[in-house]
């Protein structure tokens, strides 16, 4: 009887790769058919550069699944500094015509390039902080008392503040609301006492409530604008609430989009064909490009594959039985159904527009390469689980040979 290392191949969870391989193919195909219809002399520099971001995304993900669980740990108070000066960027370097048309700072933009938005790589770093600092406090906190809690939660305090700061500078709301998302999954999960959360929950409600309110009332939206609420704010909330009222102007995206989704039917009309006009659907608005070409079935296809991605990475993070990595991967599931939540709720007019890119399938690069070095580490809790198994069967080998 030997004991027999295994390849680097047999530890990889494809069952995290596969949705994550087939939603990039689709992202692929409907870039593709809203630049050919929207960009037609761009096609190619476009599509280029997809597959770049794609490949780029994908090599840092793999050596991110290399990555040691003690190594990984080090390395998270260096990637939070530096995210948060990355943040700092866009407040120097910008577009003013950037600016103007969406309202925020949020990209780095050096003569006529625009390179990166670096909030998108802050989220990963902010995971991290969030999930070590809570296993480093629970490791050391004296007591399961409301005190504790409330030093918990001054910590993550903390961790948040220069990042919401940096946010509200940009002007970045949407953003600054994935943050938020983030943020919950791992208070919920860290074991703070409901009689903490319940009285948070209350309070928003009832803020949410009373802005509402101020918004609907005759002198509200000049009121709020007083109090320094951006004009182009209001704007998204205004064609949220009332989208058909401003369809020729404000809410001209939101809808098109929605009529765009309508058009589509069960099975759609086929590919490449759009006979409406959506402003931004590369991008913010891809799920209309779905929608309207497949149909329904095309975007419980999407769901669906986000569905069996989600559950995988569950999955593997009960396997990995490790802290840490649990709150990591909180972290990452809160970040990706945020951003399916508000993005396919924004196209079909349940919620107001803020600028959230779909998952694996919006175009762009910052945050598609943020998302798969999100897998690379889903993938790296697989990996080291995979380590540790072998090392237990070698242990028990070395032992069994050592007595027989």
């Amino acid at each position: 009887m030997t004991s027999k290392k295994r390849s680097i191949d047999s530890r990889v969870d494809y069952s995290v790769i596969l949705p994550t391989f087939f939603l990039l193919l689709i992202g692929l195909v409907a870039v593709y058919i809203a630049t050919a219809n929207d960009y037609s002399d761009s096609v190619s520099s476009i599509m280029t550069q997809q597959v770049i971001w794609m490949a780029l995304g994908g090599l840092i993900a793999v050596v991110v699944m290399l990555f040691s669980t003690e190594f990984l740990w080090k390395i998270t108070p260096f990637l939070y500094v530096l995210g948060l000066g990355l943040m700092i960027l866009p407040l120097i370097f910008y577009s003013p015509v950037l600016v103007a048309s969406t309202g925020a700072k949020n990209w780095v933009t050096i003569g006529s390039v625009t390179l990166f938005q670096p909030s998108e790589f802050m989220k990963i770093s902010y995971i991290l902080m969030l999930a070590k600092t809570t296993v480093w406090f629970q490791e050391r906190r004296l007591t399961m008392s409301l005190r504790e809690d409330f030093k918990l939660l001054g910590l993550f305090a903390l961790i948040t503040a220069p990042v919401m700061l940096l946010l509200g500078l940009q002007k970045d709301l949407g953003t600054a609301l994935v943050f938020t998302a983030i943020l919950a999954g791992i208070v919920l999960l860290a074991g703070i006492s409901w009689w903490i959360i319940l009285p948070i929950i209350g309070l928003v409600i009832l803020l949410f409530g009373i802005f509402m309110l101020i918004f609907l009332l005759p002198q509200g939206k000049e009121f709020l604008f007083n109090l320094g609420m951006d004009t182009y704010q209001i704007n998204r909330i205004s064609a949220w609430l009332h989208p058909f009222d401003f369809s020729e102007t404000i809410a001209y995206q939101q809808t098109q989009g929605m009529i765009s989704i309508g058009s589509g039917g069960l099975l759609g009309k086929g590919f490449s064909v759009l006979d409406l006009s959506v402003p931004v659907r590369e991008s913010d608005m891809i799920f209309t490009v779905i929608a309207e070409d497949f149909g329904f079935v095309g975007g419980a296809v999407v769901l669906g594959l986000y569905l069996l991605l989600i559950y995988r990475m569950i999955r593997v993070t009960i396997e990995s039985n490790n802290r840490f990595y649990t709150f990591i991967s909180t972290g990452f599931i809160m970040m990706i159904l945020f951003h399916i939540f508000e993005n396919i709720g924004a196209t079909v007019g349940i919620l107001p527009l803020t600028g959230i890119p779909l998952p694996f399938i919006s175009q762009g690069g910052s945050s598609l390469i943020s998302n798969l070095i999100g897998v690379g580490l889903i993938l790296s809790m697989s990996y080291q689980n995979s380590l540790n198994q072998e090392k237990e069967i070698e242990a028990r080998f070395e032992r069994s040979r050592k007595y027989n």
